[in-house]
């Protein structure tokens, strides 16, 4: 008995040094609770000079983390091992998140930047007068296509995509809302259709594209693009304009049917424990300078309206990336159907995965 009790004291005293070792390492680095700050954000998602940047004006020293998923992101937030202080989660997951309190309400007389964001922008359903969240970049779900490997055939419509000359040249995003989206609205239906009928019917005619898929991938379907491995791939904007720069004999387009107008936000998880930072770290990437460099090296939409006097002309007047008010009114923004229906998405999604197999 008396060596178990060792043992433990023993266990007791290491983990107590381990804790003193790790703090003392953490200070002589900077890293003290007072002045560090978490950052949770999606890869490649940021310009990282601006983050050097936002240390050296501020003294805060900022760790920065990134998810490949908003539900990957959220399950680490409710999980609650890391003390995230500022995350960029989507529309529909900011909802989400606000339904089971895991958001901080934002201080706005802390973001004097704030007067810089496109009203267009604030105030939307999922997150009414900004009490949660405040913008960061926006964007479009559509087709980028090698003009060169289609020998001169335009795509304008996501029904262009059955088209059989295409068999085996479609890359699509692996993302149930994305797939089962395009799906939807090649029947003319909403993006937010709860109609099972409609959505077996979207099912359906997805099957049918099945011999004209290459594969469903991440993240990856960039580099594809970009090595000519497929001639068409269902994109975010972003990544269409970075392929873009590096190709241009691509194009992208919005489909005249419609498509998904989507919204990553800036919020203070409930994990925050710099909040002060928090609202520092919102404001400044709300400068427009510092705006205008992140969407130059990003490549999605910006939604600061002063960013854009800093933009170059070319990226600004691109209605691919910055579609006209005729096109906006055919997007829609994702709603937070809840668990039931939105395994239902999953279930249907992971059913056309399977039938291509």
């Amino acid at each position: 008995m008396k060596q178990l009790v060792r043992a433990f004291i023993v266990l007791i005293v290491v983990a107590f040094v381990l804790l003193f070792v790790v703090s003392r390492l953490n200070s002589s680095q900077g890293y003290t609770s007072g002045n560090t700050l978490t950052v949770y954000n999606w890869g490649d998602y940021i310009d990282e000079d601006l983050i050097e940047q936002f240390e050296k004006e501020t003294g805060i020293k900022v760790i920065y983390e990134t998810f490949d998923s908003n539900e990957a992101m959220m399950t680490k937030i409710q999980q609650g091992g890391t003390s995230y202080d500022v995350a960029v989660p989507s529309e529909y997951m900011i909802d989400k998140m606000k339904q089971e309190n895991l958001l901080v309400t934002i201080d706005h007389s802390k973001l004097p930047n704030l007067k810089y964001v496109d009203t267009r922008f604030m105030d939307l359903p999922f997150d009414p007068n900004n009490k949660y969240s405040i913008p960061y970049f926006w964007g479009t779900v559509g087709i980028a296509y090698n003009k060169d490997m289609l020998k001169g055939k335009k795509i304008t419509s996501w029904n262009d995509l059955w088209d059989p000359d295409y068999r085996n040249d479609i890359l699509l995003i692996d993302g149930a809302r994305e797939v089962m989206g395009m799906g939807l609205n090649s029947l003319h239906y909403s993006l937010n259709d709860t109609n099972k009928s409609h959505l077996l019917e979207a099912k359906k005619k997805l099957d049918t594209l099945t011999p004209n898929i290459k594969a469903i991938v991440g993240d990856e379907i960039k580099t594809l693009l970009e090595n000519e491995e497929a001639p068409i791939g269902v994109v975010w904007s972003g990544m269409a304009s970075e392929i873009i720069a590096e190709k241009d004999n691509i194009e992208y387009v919005v489909p005249k049917e419609g498509s998904n107008l989507w919204f990553d936000n800036m919020v203070i998880p409930k994990t925050a424990k710099n909040i002060e930072g928090a609202h520092a770290f919102i404001n400044f990437m709300l400068d427009p300078k510092v705006a205008a460099k992140n969407t130059e090296y990003v490549g999605y939409s910006t939604p600061n309206k002063k960013a854009m006097d800093y933009l170059p002309k070319e990226i600004i007047r691109d209605r691919r990336f910055y579609p006209d008010e005729e096109l906006t009114k055919k997007l829609e923004v994702y709603e937070n159907f809840g668990k039931k229906m939105l395994a239902y998405y999953n279930e249907l999604f992971l059913e056309f995965k399977m039938h291509r197999k």
